[in-house]
């Protein structure tokens, strides 16, 4: 018995379908878009780091040097919650687009899946029937040995493409707990890094400041630059030599004080057209702010319009200005080694839910707040960039 229109017209769909659809047989684009690098791994790879870093915390608690210790803990936890809302966010980027891929093609695979159940349904013998007789049943038989590779081929595609998708949304499932103690942890680790500084007592002082002279210089100075001026006076330079040696040698490899992306450069207009000599760094909410060289707290405090200050000396002759923190430590006179803690930027940390809600919508704003920095060389401001190495 003859099925009319069974395999011949199974072979007509697979035809079109292949036509269709990226293959062996087809020049068209591929199904799946290459990603530049793993979202699954990148997110891997920052939950270790989070759990690294809570261990950092732990063994932090015991440190000689607690404030080190707790600082690099700071760090770690901020470089695991920004890797974390990478993975995350490229893991929703992918998902969204092997979602348009696969809608955008609806019509398409619907026809192989058809194709592929109907020939499936179909008994082996029935499938090499044929209405026009045994050489159209070998022809279609020919046929379908060309083009079953290539529907199985497909089909391998699709599939990979679907366990792709539930990969990443267990991933994202997965995260929230990884996140959870992240954002604990960080909280913990500022407010033990806080506590650690207030009790620390044995830095080292170069000079000692007139807190009374340096309150007025605050309040009078109309500028920065008018306040860089009169700071020259209040308190004595350090003395000759007693600046960290080989400043100028550092040069092009400094580390950024904070972790930020440039938002402004030197002598870059804001949207109101103001021009500031000096760099604007956007950073995530809370992020601990460190001198990126041995230097002297020469004035903390708050100044003009620029929030909190940190006047640092890391050099004679040379001044290094970051404001716009919400809390500074230290007192002026200070020596601090090169990555001391000096601040935390304001704002908070986003729940749970908005850290989970932001990554997956691939963007938004997650660095509100603004540092400003300001390298000074005999009392003129000079462009920082060269300074730092390329981040």
């Amino acid at each position: 018995m003859r099925r009319a229109g069974g395999p011949g017209r199974a072979l007509l769909i697979a035809g079109a379908v292949l036509a269709g659809l990226p293959g062996p047989f087809s020049s068209g684009p591929a199904l799946a878009a290459s990603a530049s690098a793993d979202p699954a791994e990148t997110a891997r790879e920052a939950a270790t780091a989070l759990r690294a870093a809570a261990e950092r915390l732990r063994a932090a608690g015991g440190a000689r040097d607690r404030v080190a210790a707790l600082t690099g803990t700071v760090r770690a936890y901020e470089e695991g919650l920004t890797a974390l809302r990478e993975g995350l966010r490229r893991a929703a980027l992918r998902e969204q687009t092997i979602a348009a891929v696969l809608d955008a093609r609806r019509e398409e695979i619907a026809r192989l899946v058809g194709v592929l159940a109907g020939i499936e349904r179909n008994p082996e013998t029935v499938v090499l029937l044929h209405p026009t007789g045994p050489l159209g049943a070998a022809r279609a038989g020919m046929m379908l040995g060309e083009v079953t590779p290539a529907l199985q081929a497909e089909a391998e595609a699709l599939r990979r493409q679907m366990d792709e998708v539930a990969l990443i949304r267990a991933l994202q499932e997965s995260a929230a707990d990884d996140l959870a103690a992240g954002l604990a942890g960080v909280q913990t680790a500022r407010t033990e890094l806080s506590q650690a500084i207030a009790e620390r007592r044995d830095l080292p002082q170069r000079f000692a400041a007139d807190p009374e002279r340096l309150a007025h210089l605050a309040l009078s100075s109309e500028t920065l630059d008018g306040f860089a001026e009169g700071l020259a006076q209040v308190g004595g330079m350090a003395p000759e030599g007693s600046a960290p040696p080989g400043f100028e040698a550092l040069r092009g490899t400094l580390p950024l004080p904070v972790e930020g992306t440039l938002l402004r450069g030197f002598d870059e207009a804001d949207a109101a057209g103001i021009e500031r000599p000096g760099l604007v760094l956007a950073t995530r909410p809370l992020a601990l702010v460190t001198t990126p060289v041995a230097a002297t707290i020469r004035y903390r405090g708050p100044l003009l319009d620029y929030g909190n200050v940190m006047v640092l000396e890391p050099a004679e002759g040379y001044l290094l200005v970051l404001a716009g923190m919400a809390q500074v430590y230290g007192g002026e006179g200070q020596v601090l080694p090169g990555g001391a803690p000096v601040g935390l930027m304001g704002g908070a940390d986003p729940n749970r839910a908005a850290f989970l809600d932001a990554a997956a919508e691939g963007g938004g704003n997650d660095r509100p707040e603004t540092l400003y920095m300001e390298l000074r060389q005999g009392g003129s401001p000079v462009d920082p960039a060269p300074w730092f190495a390329r981040q």
